[in-house]
């Protein structure tokens, strides 16, 4: 019913068509900061543009001015999609994020904690135990500070606003003109993942890491399908960049920090269980955990199924459905 509830907006194919371009040209504005401050440090520094790549952009500012600049461009971008929403859609920004009649934070902040410590304690138990030679301690108590400030409010901006138009907008505005559940999972999952194309990491792990970026897409799809709101995908994604980009960086990320470690391994030399096990072990266990916090049924039909308008009275009952169904 998540994506049904948006035939209670306006939702003319031709608005999701401008409303993505509006999105866009918002992103692009909020780059202007950012690339304006790198070439003025290269031209600073005597360097041309030609030799600006990815990987280098990301390297030239200092580290906290540099993450600030680049997660600006998505505060915008999600400022953008909430005025399209509101005046293009006149829709609410919970109508947007759930079928529940308010945003159940409680489910927001169950899956950040749990994805915070897991993929942490991960992370800690590879630098105690298993490989403590591919780490070093980064940790400087300023720029700590500072990175921790930037990051707690920018992070979660930024994840924000890639739920928000994916799992949220183009979600429902996808599945109001096929009228099916499948194509816009399939479809925003993909994009989602092939987006992540002009990472840095991808020039150094090689195309495989698709299989990551196009799987947690997928995942956080499932989530928001089978719950019927955008609250668990919300906490997941900003837990899973806020707590990396606080704990561990490298030169090859696309997050370069200062943060607590910094991973100095060859990406070159990365496992390829580290990429799959995620998206094939991982992921599936935290559905299954999940389902059964919050007694999910149906898969077959939330996630292939049609997508149906229903009556306008009927989301006065969908909207109480799941208020009270997140104890164990």
């Amino acid at each position: 019913m998540y994506i049904a509830q948006a035939f209670n907006v306006l939702h003319d194919w031709w608005r999701y068509l401008v409303g993505l371009i509006f999105v866009i040209i918002a992103v692009i504005v909020g780059q202007f900061p950012f690339t304006a401050a790198v070439l003025l440090k290269a031209f600073s520094n005597g360097e041309g543009m030609d030799g600006l790549d990815e990987t280098k952009m990301m390297s030239l500012l200092e580290p906290n001015l540099n993450l600030f600049l680049m997660l600006l461009s998505f505060a915008i971008g999600l400022l953008g999609l909430f005025l399209v929403i509101k005046y293009l859609h006149k829709q609410s920004i919970t109508h947007l994020t759930t079928t529940r009649k308010k945003i159940d934070w409680k489910r927001f902040w169950f899956i950040f904690f749990l994805w915070g410590i897991l993929s942490s304690g991960l992370v800690l138990i590879d630098y105690f135990f298993i490989a403590p030679q591919d780490y070093i301690l980064n940790f400087k108590l300023v720029p700590f500070i500072i990175l921790s400030v930037i990051a707690i409010i920018m992070v979660p901006l930024q994840t924000s606003f890639e739920e928000y138009l994916f799992r949220g907008y183009l979600m429902q505005g996808i599945g109001v003109i096929v009228k099916n559940k499948w194509v816009p999972l399939i479809i925003t999952s993909a994009v989602f993942g092939l987006l992540h194309l002009a990472n840095p990491e991808v020039d150094k792990l090689g195309n495989v890491i698709m299989v990551y970026y196009i799987g947690i897409g997928l995942f956080l799809g499932i989530l928001t399908l089978m719950d019927e709101g955008m609250e668990l995908a919300l906490g997941f994604h900003a837990a899973n960049n806020l707590f990396i980009a606080l704990l561990v960086t490298a030169d090859w990320t696309a997050f370069q920090t200062h943060s607590i470690l910094k991973d100095i391994t060859d990406p070159e030399t990365m496992a390829l269980g580290e990429i799959i096990v995620p998206v094939f072990v991982i992921f599936p266990i935290l559905l299954f955990i999940l389902s059964k916090k919050y007694k999910w049924t149906d898969w077959k039909d939330k996630l292939l199924g049609e997508v149906i308008e229903l009556p306008k009275e009927n989301y006065k009952i969908i909207e109480n459905i799941g208020e009270n169904d997140s104890q164990l």
